[in-house]
């Protein structure tokens, strides 16, 4: 695997850490698809550092688990006249 590719996955998953983030804010910061913050965090990360890895899988759980409140939430905040 390409160093940059191995670093890219390592600051990608002290980043969800630190911000809590979802994979697609995530994306957004370091400007590449929702597919690659996956891949980097599910199948790269688990050979480079494990232990970083069970962490950002803690956090993409707990997203996982929230994802129907938060689309709830911006829903309703585009029917109330919040969001155009």
């Amino acid at each position: 695997m390409k160093d940059y590719i191995e670093e890219r996955a390592v600051e990608i998953a002290e980043h969800i850490i630190s911000q809590k983030s979802t994979v697609r804010q995530t994306a957004k910061v370091f400007g590449v698809s929702k597919s690659t913050v996956h891949k980097d965090v599910t199948e790269r990360l688990p050979k480079i550092n494990p232990l970083l890895a069970r962490r950002v899988k803690i956090i993409l759980e707990q997203n996982k688990a929230e994802r129907h409140i938060r689309g709830g939430k911006a829903t309703k905040m585009k029917y109330s006249g919040i969001i155009k």
